[in-house]
């Protein structure tokens, strides 16, 4: 896991803080905690992540141990909304990233039909996904796999907030 953490997720972290104005990534980052917040979401039966090996020397080994080149990772998450809502279930696409030297060769639609794969066999009925609104690169292949807008998320910082709740 420290090996993904190390050569995936941080450099995935770090090119979204590149991107994405309100993305900023603490200073001190304690690579252990995030050791363990992944290998519990790798632990949640509800959750996966696909992780692309190139160059695998042995595919049966631990992913500890493997000789092979990170090149980048897929993670989802299966929602099933409360009875009360006719609403389907659906696959959230949460964290996606291409290493660089990886991206264009097709590596980035593999990624997103493993998950299309899984969501048919879990019966879900339709993908979601977030995606900061600065990051044109994401943007612009979500809309080419034919992602539409359904929501807008919007934010403000509380203290910039004039209101008056009254008595």
């Amino acid at each position: 896991m420290r090996r993904f953490v190390d050569e995936l997720w941080l450099p995935y972290q770090r090119d979204l803080e590149a991107t994405v104005e309100a993305r900023v990534l603490a200073d001190d980052v304690d690579a252990e905690e995030i050791v363990d917040f992944r290998t519990d979401y790798f632990d949640d039966p509800e959750k996966r992540t696909w992780v692309a090996l190139d160059d695998l020397d042995d595919p049966t080994g631990s992913l500890a141990d493997v000789d092979a080149t990170f090149a980048g990772f897929l993670s989802t998450s299966l929602r099933t909304p409360p009875q009360k809502y006719d609403s389907a279930d659906r696959l959230s696409l949460g964290n996606f990233y291409v290493t660089p030297e990886y991206r264009g060769t097709g590596l980035a639609d593999d990624l997103v039909a493993k998950a299309l794969q899984h969501a048919r066999e879990d019966g879900a009925e339709e993908f979601t996904l977030d995606v900061a609104v600065d990051n044109d690169r994401a943007l612009a292949y979500y809309e080419q796999l034919g992602f539409e807008v359904a929501r807008y998320r919007m934010r403000v910082p509380v203290d910039e907030l004039e209101l008056d709740a009254g008595e």
